[in-house]
């Protein structure tokens, strides 16, 4: 069976890192091999779900204590059964298992003082793909988005409760929010806290829950929101927005939205990087002699190309700042033109006569007539 690896090393902080430290390094983390995002890599889910596990014992205070005290093995649920380590036969099972044990010699649950009831959580974050058009990712655009998510219910203003009804002390808990129950073991007399099972640890009960959220406090809705894409932008940039995430409990921030931009293909131009690239189809009689032609821009606009005398298949021209406006900068990128020569399949008597006469035809310096040549231009038409 492979080894785990150190989850503080999956998110690439010392174990001395702070709460802050460890929420940073896993939205970078997270980012960087989201596999909407990262496609190069097969193994990006495996490391996107080695990471969110790291994170979801290392964000929590007390998990990343037992993470810290047990290493891996607290949170095998092949060994958190069947007894304190095998070596007091059935002991364990009256118990609720391995992990009770420890919690009751080592933690809160051995009398050491009581669990504080959770305070005001953030709201989770949303994700979503949005599929653009090339021209929109080049020259950037506003657009309204509708999303579903969890808001503040309106009818009860995120209390829970309906209009006029009280909130009480849980009767079970007496407010506490927790439920104690004492154990003997060969240990001795041990002390358990646990959420109450009735407020669920709030220490407090509805009377009469509100008829929309059903007490919860929390609704989902659709929303509509304006999201503005910036000029540049390429296929699996990643936009937050601040705020625009599910809505905090108890007080809570909301959290954020991310947005995964996803660039539809164009059938005349393509990009690598803030460079455009294009092609011009020209005939040889322009790629002989040089031309001046007309090439559309992408947006609608016209550029007129100059080309030069002698050019050959395959040259790239080169058009300074019209390609793909750097993000966040002033810059512009550049288009490049793939020159095509077309060369006709079949040619006139008389067409073949001209040109059998100038390719025949040198002056005494060695160069050719290109009156000839320009004969044959308007014999083709």
């Amino acid at each position: 069976m492979a080894t785990k690896r150190d989850l503080y090393e999956v998110l690439g902080v010392s174990r001395n890192a702070s709460p802050d430290d460890i929420k940073a390094a896993y939205r970078k983390m997270a980012r960087k091999y989201h596999p909407d995002v990262n496609r190069e890599d097969p193994n990006a889910s495996e490391k996107f779900k080695e990471i969110n596990d790291a994170y979801e014992i290392l964000s929590d205070d007390q998990k990343r204590a037992t993470y810290d005290r047990f290493g891996h093995d607290a949170f095998d649920p092949t060994k958190n059964t069947g007894g304190f380590g095998g070596g007091f036969g059935g002991f364990g099972e009256g118990m609720g298992g391995f992990g009770d044990i420890f919690d009751l010699i080592f933690g809160q649950g051995a009398g050491m003082g009581k669990r504080s009831r959770s305070g005001p959580q953030r709201g989770a974050d949303r994700e979503l793909r949005m599929d653009i058009n090339f021209e929109d990712a080049v020259f950037g655009l506003e657009k309204e988005i509708e999303i579903a998510r969890i808001e503040k219910c309106d009818r009860c203003k995120g209390s829970g409760a309906e209009e006029g009804s009280q909130v009480k002390n849980c009767p079970t808990c007496n407010g506490s929010g927790q439920a104690r129950t004492v154990q003997s073991t060969p240990f001795g007399r041990f002390e358990t806290v646990r959420p109450c099972s009735r407020c669920h640890g709030e220490g407090k009960i509805i009377e009469k829950p509100c008829s929309e959220c059903r007490g919860t406090g929390q609704v989902k809705k659709n929303r509509r929101i304006e999201v503005r894409i910036p000029a540049g932008i390429d296929s699996g940039s990643r936009l937050r927005i601040q705020g625009e995430g599910e809505q905090g409990q108890k007080g809570g921030p909301p959290g954020d939205l991310y947005i995964t931009v996803a660039v539809k293909p164009h059938p005349h131009f393509k990009r690598d990087g803030y460079t455009l690239i294009t092609t011009a189809e020209i005939n040889f009689v322009q790629a002989t002699l040089g031309a001046e032609i007309d090439i559309p821009l992408l947006g609608g606009a016209v550029h007129k190309l100059l080309i030069p005398e002698g050019t050959q298949p395959g040259d790239v021209i080169t058009v300074k700042g019209k390609g793909v406006p750097h993000l966040h900068g002033a810059r512009q990128g550049d288009l490049k033109v793939i020159i095509k020569v077309n060369i006709p399949k079949k040619i006139t008597k008389k067409q073949r006569e001209l040109l059998q006469v100038f390719y025949n035809d040198d002056d005494k310096s060695g160069k050719k007539d290109k009156g000839l040549f320009d004969k044959f231009k308007d014999a083709m038409g």
